[in-house]
């Protein structure tokens, strides 16, 4: 759609640069709130001279399916790019499973496959109920529904979360889960157990191609049945953490379920059926091209990659086709703010460090992975490091900024949007301290990138896809800090449900006001606002600018 001029908003004279700073949400302002204790003269000056509101970044302003949901990076990147709010994953997946389009297709194809003589059922996927990158209940359904087809053989490959969910949380999900495997296995109908298990950052979820080594570590004990072995996953587990105490459940070594004579109870083979039942795309597509198509991994020299009968729970990259097959048809979204604006000859610049590169890219795109315009658009990763976040918690805030500070300069880009990591991966440690540190690190990029906009004669725009950093301790019901016996406050590895910030500064040209009448306004108004600053007038079905009418 190309985009008509605003004859009541002219353009700055330079850039509009919008920035996220990930997971940097509006907290209660404790002394666990880390976006509180931080030191932000940036944040602050910005505030104060230019104009500010919060955004709702959760629940069903951005597409979840109920308000319980938290926000994710995920979710709130495709809808700042949208510009409206259309069903998430999560929700796609609760109304197949409700209308029961979900048992068609894809499926019909792993379930027959499956039925056959020796063949065996697998389900990779995050044992959680944190519903960002999967819900046990789907992976509970999946089952039932093997079982009830007659599927004789299932096996679970249980990726432990503690980031989505409370940390030290796994033994919960995995006892449900047992419980489950049991009923089924005492029906009689079939021989269901788990496979293997493994900690979500250390096994099988990489994405953007971050570390390989993380899809080897899950291919090994998964596929080849190799690694430390346990004769169950509880027992595994609590194994693991007596050696490791107060290990966390996303790091948690990959190990192998074994029979009483040491085998393991269900490496992948030849024939098998897979469904890998994460609907989030971003830390799916690695897993999917090492059971597809070649992996940049040594999968044993090609002598152990079976040939499988495969599916996703959704598509996670339209452009490439990733998976082949899939369970769930997720939501078209066209007509994105970038898109609009390439058709419109709006020259743009975007980056981030590896670990939000897709965010700023592809699902701002709508799950889209190549640009709209060669001519039109320049995209940038900056490589990660790859050391536990927390332990360098600036992460690549310097670097990002040095690259948004370069496009500004250069004067080429007239609309230029960035990620900005550290609120959000550090915020996922439990630190807090370092969780300060990274936002403090957030806040002196911030101070460079105001000065280069000020010079430059543009507009500086400020949010967040979802807090996360702003509340770094568990609570409970009423909000009060929970503590192990010893006093030592338990530290919250997982997104919160809290407001985030957002800031419009010009320091150059006429005023600007925010309205006063979207008190509910969410992340899906900010391409509105961004499309009218650029000087043009947003598509009718937008969810409106926040920005006041011009005087006069």
């Amino acid at each position: 759609m190309k985009l008509e001029p605003n004859p009541r908003r002219p353009a700055p004279s330079g850039p509009v640069v919008f920035l996220v700073l990930d997971g940097v949400g509006i907290g209660c302002g404790d002394e666990f709130d880390a976006v509180h204790v931080a030191r932000t003269p940036t944040l602050d000056r910005l505030r104060r001279e230019g104009v500010w509101r919060t955004l709702r970044a959760h629940g069903k302003a951005v597409g979840l399916p109920s308000d319980a949901d938290i926000g994710n990076s995920e979710v709130g990147h495709n809808i700042l790019g949208a510009g409206r709010v259309f069903p998430q994953g999560a929700s796609s997946v609760e109304t197949a499973f409700a209308n029961g389009a979900i048992w068609q297709g894809a499926w019909r194809r792993v379930a027959d496959n499956a039925r056959r003589e020796g063949a065996t059922l697998h389900f990779i996927g995050l044992l959680s109920d944190g519903n960002v990158h999967a819900h046990q209940r789907h992976l509970e359904a999946l089952l039932e529904r093997a079982a009830a087809e007659g599927v004789r053989r299932l096996r679970v490959h249980a990726l432990l979360d503690g980031r989505d969910v409370p940390d030290h949380s796994a033994e919960r999900y995995l006892g449900r889960l047992e419980e489950r495997l049991e009923r089924l296995r005492e029906s009689g109908t079939c021989d269901a157990r788990i496979a293997s298990c493994g900690g979500r950052m250390v096994t099988t979820m990489d994405r953007y191609e971050a570390d390989w080594r993380i899809v080897e570590a899950g291919w090994r004990v998964q596929v080849l049945g190799e690694g430390r072995k346990f004769p169950g996953a509880l027992a595994g587990l609590s194994a693991l953490r007596a050696e490791q105490p107060g290990l966390s459940d996303q790091v948690v070594p990959p190990f192998v379920v074994a029979d009483a004579a040491g085998h393991a109870l269900g490496p992948i083979v030849d024939g098998d059926s897979v469904v890998l039942f994460n609907f989030r795309g971003d830390r799916a597509i690695e897993v999917s091209l090492a059971f597809e198509s070649d992996a940049s991994f040594d999968r044993v020299e090609r002598v152990r990659v079976p040939r499988v009968c495969y599916a996703g729970m959704m598509l996670y990259d339209g452009d490439r086709h990733i998976p082949a097959e899939f369970l769930v048809s997720p939501a078209t979204v066209s007509d994105t703010l970038s898109e609009c604006l390439a058709q419109s000859g709006c020259t743009q610049f975007a980056c981030a460090e590896t670990q939000k590169y897709g965010h700023i890219t592809y699902f701002w795109n709508g799950n889209r992975s190549s640009k709209f315009s060669e001519r039109n658009e320049v995209y940038l990763e900056i490589p990660s490091d790859r050391v536990p976040f927390d332990q360098r918690p600036w992460m690549k805030s310097a670097e990002t900024a040095d690259a948004v500070i370069a496009a500004i300069d250069a004067g080429r880009a007239r609309f230029v949007r960035a990620n900005f990591a550290a609120g959000d991966m550090v915020g996922h440690t439990g630190n807090l301290d370092a969780a300060v540190i990274a936002v403090e690190a957030l806040d002196l990029s911030l101070a460079r990138v105001a000065a280069a906009v000020q010079r430059r004669g543009g507009v500086l725009v400020v949010t967040a896809d979802h807090g996360n950093a702003d509340d770094m301790v568990e609570r409970d019901a009423d909000g009060r800090p929970l503590r192990t016996p010893a006093g030592v406050p338990i530290g919250r590895t997982s997104h919160t449900r809290n407001p985030v910030p957002f800031i419009v500064w010009r320091p150059a040209g006429s005023a600007l006001a925010l309205r006063d009448d979207l008190p509910e306004a969410g992340l899906a108004n900010v391409a509105a606002t961004l499309m009218e600053l650029l000087g043009y007038v947003a598509p009718a079905s937008y969810e409106p600018s926040l920005l006041a009418a011009p005087a006069g």
